[in-house]
């Protein structure tokens, strides 16, 4: 044994420096046992971190949320999607984003019957004033060029859950430029006076009509859905990428990185798939203008969650951290005003 080790201590040495000198004995023998046996710790694997391990932990604000309950509301365009054709609660929103640390997250309409808008806006903001899961805005139906809407509007001027409004406007029934028409800008302008947004989801051949009408509403804020309806099956993406890029030159609008999967076709896509299209986006809106929405339970006709989640997060991997808390959640705090 080392005389160093073995050596008296001195007279004014404490426990600690006793227990010290036992440890090191004891580490020379256990050293020494090993040795003998010809065992070598696994050096290699000590230095190659697990990058589960050492990856940031995100907070997540989910922009585009959907639930819907059969039983109290119709949903027509279900009747062509016989799989989205079913309840879906917040505990099963719960269980289909389990490991995902979302703080918030914003309910977007599901294009009831129009007879029941009232009645969609009324249910999930009592949703949001009981805190139902991270449940914490929505983003309720209207149809801004109908006659009654400024009585239908106007109180939630204010509302403490209700950020927005959204009309779907790729549906079979709406034809190209149908936003374009007066009482449409009329009642979009009047979402701006009233500090309401508007979340613009169209055809992607239709994102002309979306800037011409951006264009028409200056004090209107937007939010352009999924990408603009990049259709990720299109072979030539020529044209949607110049008109998302037109778009994003309009300063007072964002948009929602979302909603691409659900084109995908289900077990044969990848995340290399979907990058052109996110990277195009992030680029053209820059990093201050981007959101994540899940777009639960539509994304499911192609990919989990967790999926498409992780997927995106493979995408951003190698964007500057700033540029993807902004991405996952510091922009949507604000565009939607979470806070």
């Amino acid at each position: 044994m080392s005389p160093q080790l073995d050596a008296p201590l001195p007279k004014d040495s404490t426990r600690n420096a006793l227990a010290r000198r036992d440890f090191l004995k004891r580490s020379l023998t256990v050293a020494a046992t090993l040795g003998a046996t010809g065992f070598r710790p696994p050096l290699a694997a000590a230095a190659e971190p697990d990058p589960e391990a050492t990856a940031p932990m995100l907070k997540v604000v989910d922009s585009h949320q959907h639930l819907w309950d059969l039983t109290r509301f119709r949903l027509p365009w279900t009747a062509k999607q016989p799989t989205l054709a079913r309840d879906y609660s917040m505990r099963d929103y719960l269980a289909a984003t389990a490991g995902i640390p979302i703080a918030k997250s914003v309910y977007l309409e599901v294009d009831v019957e129009p007879s029941q808008q009232q009645a969609e806006a009324d249910y999930v903001a009592e949703l949001c004033r009981r805190g139902e899961g991270p449940l914490a805005a929505a983003v309720i139906s209207g149809r801004p060029a109908a006659d009654g809407f400024r009585t239908y509007i106007a109180p939630f001027k204010g509302h403490p859950h209700v950020r927005g409004l959204r009309q779907v406007l790729h549906g079979e029934t709406t034809p190209p430029g149908y936003c374009l028409q007066k009482p449409f800008i009329a009642g979009v302008r009047l979402l701006g006076e009233l500090g309401l947004s508007f979340d613009i989801c169209v055809r992607p051949a239709e994102l002309p009509d979306a800037a011409k009408l951006i264009d028409a509403c200056p004090g209107t804020f937007f939010v352009l859905d999924h990408c603009g309806n990049a259709d990720l099956q299109a072979k030539d993406q020529t044209a949607w990428r110049r008109d998302i890029a037109a778009v994003a030159q309009r300063k007072n609008v964002v948009v929602k990185v979302s909603g691409i999967v659900a084109s995908a076709t289900p077990g044969k896509w990848s995340a290399d798939d979907l990058a052109p299209i996110v990277h195009h986006t992030l680029d053209a809106f820059g990093p201050d203008r981007v959101m994540f929405g899940g777009d639960w339970p539509v994304c499911t006709l192609a990919a989990t969650y967790k999926q498409w989640f992780d997927a995106l997060r493979a995408i951003v991997a190698n964007r500057p951290d700033s540029e993807q808390r902004g991405l996952f959640h510091d922009n949507a705090i604000r565009h939607y005003r979470l806070a």
